[in-house]
């Protein structure tokens, strides 16, 4: 397992400072940019914008192939703009990582 440099505490604090949740209106322009990321409700999106910042390539690479994280599909985002959808987001450059925000079960 690859161990994460001391500043990882500091970027973490850093990156969930900076992640807000955001009208899906509000992210169009960089979707049609191709600058969206999708990232599922079952990770966290603060250790994936982590991970990204780090260049993890086999923690991406396996998150890609599990279907976990990937560009934004014209068929979410249709959806999302049907639902005026709030997301989580983190800003990763060049990339707006984005999260559908996790439904309550109680």
């Amino acid at each position: 397992m690859q161990t994460e440099p001391e500043n990882d505490t500091e970027l973490r604090a850093k990156i969930n400072l900076e992640t807000a949740r955001l009208p899906w209106s509000e992210l169009v322009r960089h979707f049609a940019q191709g600058n969206v990321v999708f990232v599922s409700a079952d990770l966290d999106l603060v250790d994936v914008a982590v991970r990204i910042s780090h260049d993890d390539k086999d923690s991406i690479a396996r998150w890609m192939g599990d279907g976990k994280i990937g560009k934004v599909s014209d068929a979410q985002a249709q959806a999302w703009t049907d639902t005026d959808a709030m997301l989580w987001t983190s800003v990763v450059h060049p990339f707006i990582l984005v999260q559908p925000e996790k439904t309550v079960l109680h």
